[in-house]
């Protein structure tokens, strides 16, 4: 055994909860995920996904797939950059530019690499990149990537923020970069005093719209429209995997900023681009997302009756204001267990414990879709209450 080999067999942390019997994570879904999945050969209520929307398993999202694949086949075999592009990628990005309001947009081949190819390159060594402390993976690791100066403020704490700026050399470019819906927690970043605090320090800002995009916003254009702020936000992030019920990503900006990203930006230049399948699919639940206002009506009724139903509960879910709704356990072992016990009952939720979040706050995620039923909400609600009540959490 090698020496590296002999450093990670000493990583056995998931092996002694698989002992335990509470280990839940790759868990086997055995067909289209809705708000009921098949898993291990019966159905279980799909609490844990971010399919927002309910589109997933639509028929046509599934049939625009299909048409794409037969018109372009499996794959692009190269980058955008050189024999990658196809007429396709140029239409969404001509119509997601439109929906969330910016001159132009880029398609990425995964939400990830749009935030750790992006932030990565806007910046250089002389400037500054400010993050919420609760930003996703996504884009601390953008930060990282860059040789940029590197600052962070405390949650939502718009004070912090200022301190931060005030570190700043009046300058350099400042690019504040916060998560518009936060994916654990489901609060909403502070944007309108985001934007006072950037034009007192001439500060730039990039808002990462994964879990605003069809949730939030006339049509579901995102929390930058729900807060009239679209005009005042320099760039606009948003992923397919959730509302647009795919896989892939884009950035949203001024003619400038897309035209160097375009030439400079390294997970876009040199990644293959992204499938005829997935952009189709991207691009039709686009359309229905615009022309069904039902859908987003029917989300944010089946959002506030859970919400409402969790409150009555009992359960503490801090400050959420979205879909997703956190239910506090604050202890690693319990929150595994209240995940099997639930999973045991039919409900699938996910459990965050660090580094998603801090040791004293760990959670289990229910997150709703425009599909779910009363009478499914009601169902999970009792089962956690049950599960919860069990480990003395309730």
């Amino acid at each position: 055994m090698g020496l590296l080999q002999e450093k990670l067999a000493k990583y056995n942390l998931p092996q002694q909860f698989m002992a335990k019997g509470v280990y839940p994570y790759f868990r086997e879904i055995e067909g289209k995920q809705g708000t009921e999945v098949e898993m291990g050969g019966h159905k279980v209520l799909m609490f844990g996904s971010n399919a927002y929307t309910g589109l997933t398993g639509d028929e046509r999202v599934i049939e625009a797939g299909i048409n794409a694949m037969h018109k372009y086949g499996s794959g692009c075999a190269g980058s955008r950059f050189l024999n990658g592009t196809l007429d396709l990628h140029v239409q969404l990005e001509k119509e997601l530019a439109a929906f969330v309001g910016k001159d132009e947009a880029l398609c990425f081949s995964t939400g990830f690499t749009v935030n750790s190819g992006v932030i990565s390159c806007l910046t250089d060594r002389n400037d500054y990149i400010i993050c919420d402390d609760r930003d996703h993976a996504s884009i601390v690791d953008g930060r990282r990537l860059s040789f940029s100066q590197q600052l962070k403020y405390k949650h939502n704490d718009m004070a912090d923020l200022e301190k931060q700026l005030q570190k700043c050399n009046p300058d350099s470019v400042k690019l504040i970069v916060v998560d518009g819906v936060f994916s654990m927690e489901g609060d909403l970043a502070n944007l309108p005093e985001i934007v006072r605090l950037k034009h007192k320090y001439n500060a730039t800002i990039m808002v990462d719209e994964a879990h605003g995009l069809g949730v939030f916003g006339k049509q579901g254009r995102g929390v930058c429209d729900h807060f009239g702020l679209t005009d005042e936000i320099d760039l606009i992030m948003g992923t397919f995997s959730k509302s647009l019920a795919s896989i892939g990503g884009f950035i949203a900006a001024d003619e400038s900023i897309i035209n160097w990203l375009r030439h400079n930006a390294r997970t876009y230049i040199f990644s293959a681009s992204n499938t005829p399948a997935a952009t189709a699919a991207a691009l039709e639940a686009l359309h229905i997302i615009q022309n069904e206002p039902e859908r987003l009506e029917a989300l944010w009724e089946a959002t506030n009756y859970a919400l409402k139903c969790f409150r009555e509960a009992g359960f503490e879910i801090g400050a959420t204001e979205s879909p997703i709704i956190p239910l506090y356990v604050r202890d690693t072992d319990k929150t595994f267990m209240v995940t099997k016990l639930a999973f045991d009952e039919g409900v699938f939720i996910n459990p965050v414990i660090p580094p998603a979040c801090a040791p004293q706050d760990t959670l289990v995620r229910v997150a709703l879709m425009a599909t779910h039923t009363k009478e499914q909400i009601d169902s999970a609600v009792e089962k956690l209450t049950k599960a919860f009540k069990t480990l003395d959490i309730l």
